[in-house]
């Protein structure tokens, strides 16, 4: 099948750092080609890939100190995807909402990831009048906003099973990593770690829209002596920061789409103490691979329980659920779908 995944050109694919979206572009890429697909990856010119690359801009645009106007060379990656869609025989798009205008006027199967939280109201007339595209949520709670578009599938997020290393023996702290920001909740992740008297490693990055929360909330509970703050780390830097925690705080409060950073600590074998929001619920099983709570009280008690999860549980949950392989073979029956004109509505198990 001939294929093309369009990406966002915040970051390359794969990112050099933090970058949700364009690293399971990369993963989905990957395997798509190593299934034997004829593969092209519009994305920025400094990403690494075995498909065929259309660079759209010279570098990812958050590291470009030059760039001034992201959406500019969004506008052009349409523009060269426009050029070659008779080329293709599916079109696979990462890009939010920006090209459904000009797919609405281009009769070739196509489809879009919704990698966002949908849970805005700026994005209930928009996704109304375009409510014919085919999408795919990343999560069943990621759609619930928006229930009446035309939803192909839910497409849980997968890495290669070798990625990560699974770590069979715990380490003496607990890790957060990801974002700082009001949603991803990081004092919560700090309070849990005093409660509970454990180490608190800190792996983050610090955007510029939330530089003043960071400076303001988070950077004077940096001066406590269970927390250390490492700042932002790439792939191979997380293989040891998560294997070797004892286990993941995830305590955001927010519409969580999907949370890859649940599945990275899963591959290590590293268990997960998550809020009950969005996804969650859908990621992590109760007593199994982790726990789900709703209060600090009953985060710090999870804590404690921890030591009765078998790491190798938390691995094989990985492996059986969220692999590369596994999404990708989801994907390509949603293309199948598309190529035999089928809208079907589907929920993931």
């Amino acid at each position: 099948m001939r294929i093309a995944q369009v990406a966002p050109l915040h970051e390359a694919v794969p990112p050099k750092l933090y970058g949700g979206t364009e690293r399971v572009v990369h993963y989905l890429t990957e395997e798509l080609v190593r299934q034997g697909h004829e593969v092209t990856l519009f994305a920025s010119g400094d990403s690494e890939t075995s498909a065929r690359l259309v660079p759209c801009c010279e570098r990812a645009l958050r590291l470009d100190p030059h760039c001034r106007d992201r959406l500019a060379h969004h506008v052009l990656m349409l523009e060269k995807v426009a050029q070659e869609a008779r080329e293709f025989d599916v079109i696979h798009f990462h890009v939010d909402y920006i090209h459904f205008p000009l797919m609405r006027r281009l009769s070739v199967p196509h489809v879009t990831t919704l990698h966002g939280r949908l849970d805005l109201p700026d994005f209930v007339p928009l996704y109304r009048e375009f409510a014919e595209m085919p999408v795919v949520s990343i999560s069943n709670a990621q759609r619930e906003p928006l229930p009446f578009l035309n939803w192909m599938a839910t497409v849980y997020h997968g890495l290669p099973k070798d990625l990560y290393r699974f770590h069979a023996r715990p380490g003496d702290y607990l890790a957060f990593l990801g974002r700082i920001s009001p949603e991803k909740r990081p004092d919560r992740a700090i309070k849990i770690a005093e409660m509970v008297g454990m180490k608190l490693l800190i792996a983050a990055k610090v955007d510029a829209a939330d530089r003043d929360y960071f400076e303001q909330v988070i950077r004077p509970l940096l001066k406590s002596p269970w927390v250390e703050f490492i700042g932002e780390i790439g792939d191979e830097e997380k293989n040891e920061f998560l294997g070797k925690a004892y286990a993941l705080l995830f305590p955001i409060d927010w519409p969580e789409p999907f949370g890859l950073v649940m599945i990275e600590s899963l591959a290590c074998g590293t268990p997960v103490i998550a809020w009950r929001c969005g996804s969650v619920p859908e990621v992590i099983e109760q007593g199994i691979s982790g726990f789900i709570v709703e209060s600090l009280e009953e985060a710090a008690r999870a804590v404690e329980k921890v030591a009765g999860l078998k790491r190798i549980l938390c691995r094989k949950a990985f492996e059986r659920r969220f692999s590369a392989e596994r999404m990708a073979r989801d994907y390509l029956r949603v293309y199948d779908r598309l190529l035999e004109g089928e809208r079907p509505v589907l929920r993931a198990a």
